[in-house]
């Protein structure tokens, strides 16, 4: 009884410190100071965190496959130069973002692997196929489009990490969107088939970009606590508004119609979109989007051949590890 008597009392103890602990965290998160790898976090944080920036690294390394699939076929060298550049980009993001990942406490194999098993998600957007020349243009005005409005409040994350890795991410993707603009204005003053290029890719790419900034707000899971603690700045909903609102105007500067012909703008001169088809969102994330298995085929399969360089730096560090320990010890 009396060491019964011992336990309850740590336990007690024990909560009363988390949550003195939790409430100095969250007054430092009021007061918009940076939380860093070595602070005090509550274990949710870290959870949190952790699965958002990891997603947010996979979407970056799987988007780097649907155009990368166009490098060959650019219709120009210079065209292709400045793709395989963009591609170059989002893979540099992704080891941003896996590095700022590996701050709360897990590594980059184990998140790896959890995405190359299907246990990790991934932005739904990169499970549609591009299908013409003109994707690429709509996924650099679109999409990148949709990546700036969601990512530039995170370089005001609460986590210092994160933020600091969005600031250089978040200019690149600025230059990508007006690359892809870029694109889709010389489809749009070029020949009747050009112009009708870049409208079958807007038709095609519009929806699934709304549906890039997650659920609407009374559906979402995280959206709470994310505010809460500072990591989200605005909602979803709120987001998807902002975009469209920028967005509309662009297409019309273009010549383009936005697939929505019920849109209307209301007496503040917000753009009201027709309902979107949560469903077709819902089975993209289990996996039944146009090429959900390709995407992972494809990441699996580049894993796979890139074993023996894992393999031969992990060889390679321990030999010199060795040798270090060798020459502390003469």
């Amino acid at each position: 009884m009396y060491t019964q008597a011992l336990n309850t009392s740590d336990a007690e103890d024990r909560q009363i410190e988390d949550a003195a602990r939790a409430g100095l965290f969250q007054a430092r998160i009021d007061a918009e100071e940076r939380i860093e790898p070595n602070d005090w976090m509550p274990a949710a944080y870290r959870k949190t965190l952790t699965r958002q920036i990891s997603q947010h690294a996979h979407s970056e390394i799987v988007g780097m496959l649907p155009e990368g699939n166009w490098i060959t076929r650019a219709p120009s060298l210079r065209r292709k130069a400045a793709l395989l550049a963009k591609v170059q980009d989002e893979c540099g993001h992704g080891l941003y973002l896996y590095a700022a990942a590996e701050t709360l406490g897990t590594s980059r194999e184990e998140l790896v692997d959890l995405m190359l098993a299907g246990k990790a998600k991934y932005s739904s957007i990169f499970n549609y196929p591009t299908q013409t020349w003109a994707d690429i243009g709509a996924i650099g005005w679109l999409v990148d489009g949709a990546a700036i409005m969601n990512q530039i409040p995170l370089c005001r994350c609460s986590y210092g990490p994160y933020a600091r890795a969005m600031i250089r991410v978040c200019k690149e993707e600025s230059f990508h969107q007006r690359q892809g603009f870029e694109i889709m204005l010389t489809l749009c003053r070029g020949s009747d088939e050009q112009k009708a290029m870049a409208q079958d890719a807007l038709d095609r790419w519009w929806w699934p970009v709304l549906m890039m900034f997650g659920p609407p707000d009374n559906a979402s899971q995280h959206g709470d606590t994310s505010a809460k603690w500072k990591i989200k700045r605005f909602s979803n909903d709120e987001l998807r508004q902002k975009f469209v609102d920028a967005t509309v105007p662009q297409a019309q500067f273009l010549g383009l119609t936005i697939p929505d012909p019920d849109m209307t703008q209301d007496e503040a001169g917000h753009w009201v979109y027709s309902p979107i088809d949560w469903e077709e969102f819902n089975q993209v994330l289990a996996g039944n989007g146009p090429c959900n298995r390709d995407r992972l085929a494809a990441r699996r399969k580049a894993h796979d051949e890139g074993a023996w360089v894992r393999e031969a730096a992990a060889a390679y560090a321990a030999k010199r590890s060795r040798r270090d320990v060798a020459q502390a010890a003469e």
